[in-house]
């Protein structure tokens, strides 16, 4: 086996020596940076962000309100939604724990969704109660609930959530398939892009409307969805409801389903894709950025871990 040269030796034990001796925001931000630098292709404009990735990075390494945990937490966000909507609008709440060997099955109906309540993308549908496996979900919660997502990410939402299974309401919008997410994208309290997602856990694939729902020539991550794509039967109240959520917000992205009883608000998104997902056309991204007006921050949350109302 080669040997590491004492110089390549001396250099990684430097390295870890900075890591220790650097505050954990600051490692954070070099992290972030060089994460965007990577997927970009240049380094971002932290101190005068100009393109909608490089604000939502801006936000995660400056923007300490306590809100923004609030709307990221998969369970306390319901309050702030009824608070300003009304509970309707939400999918019904079956159960919320912090140990998932006590989530009553037998209570629940046929379909159901399990979320982790301090992440992204932790989730799992059931369709069909009568052949789940019981073990093996409860198995996969307790996974989710030993794991940081501020840790993958360094999204600092995400930090002080408290780690929970929340089992809600499976939304059913009629056609027999996982229903397609319109994402509204709200600045300053009007909603300004939709995003449509579909066939989220098969074939995914996605594309942009205007709020008068005229698509948009725009991709983002994946290909454009196939066919026609039919006005949401509900988009005015989708639009209404978002631009309620998103009135006091320099930016929130509201995710809805659209449903023959009306809609259903699924999550809220403060800190979309960590900015790291790229827009094709490049300079959408810019132009996107130009709708988002951040608000007035300090360079103090890189050198402490503090929380502002």
């Amino acid at each position: 086996m080669k040997r590491a040269s004492p110089l390549h030796s001396a250099s990684t034990r430097i390295k870890k020596e900075v890591k220790k001796a650097l505050p954990r925001q600051v490692l954070d931000c070099i992290i972030r940076v060089r994460g965007h630098k990577r997927r970009h292709g240049y380094f971002p404009n932290i101190i005068r962000p100009q393109t909608f990735n490089e604000k939502v990075l801006h936000r995660i390494l400056f923007d300490r309100r306590n809100l923004l945990t609030q709307l990221a937490d998969k369970a306390t966000m319901r309050s702030y939604v009824e608070e300003r909507l009304g509970p309707q609008i939400l999918p019904r709440l079956y159960h919320l724990t912090s140990d998932p060997k006590t989530v009553p099955f037998h209570e629940l109906p046929d379909e159901f969704v399990v979320k982790a309540t301090h992440g992204s993308g932790w989730v799992e549908i059931v369709r069909d109660k009568s052949t789940l496996d019981r073990a093996a979900l409860i198995e996969t919660c307790t996974k989710w609930l030993g794991q940081s997502y501020y840790e993958r990410t360094r999204e600092w939402p995400y930090k002080h959530i408290k780690p929970r299974i929340i089992v809600e309401q499976f939304v059913d919008d009629g056609t027999g398939e996982i229903p397609n997410d319109y994402k509204l994208f709200v600045f300053a309290g009007v909603v300004k892009l939709i995003q449509v997602d579909a066939c989220r856990f098969k074939d995914h694939r996605r594309r942009f409307y205007s709020p008068s729902w005229e698509k948009l020539n725009v991709l983002l991550k994946y290909e454009d969805i196939d066919g026609t794509v039919g006005r949401p039967l509900h988009l005015i109240e989708m639009i209404a409801a978002a631009e309620m959520l998103g009135k006091d917000l320099d930016f929130i992205r509201a995710d809805f389903y659209d449903t023959p009883d009306g809609p259903y608000l699924g999550e809220l998104t403060t800190t979309p894709y960590c900015g790291l997902q790229r827009f094709q056309p490049r300079d959408f991204d810019r132009q996107l950025g130009t709708l988002w007006k951040l608000p007035p921050v300090r360079l103090l949350p890189l050198f402490r871990d503090g929380s502002v109302r």
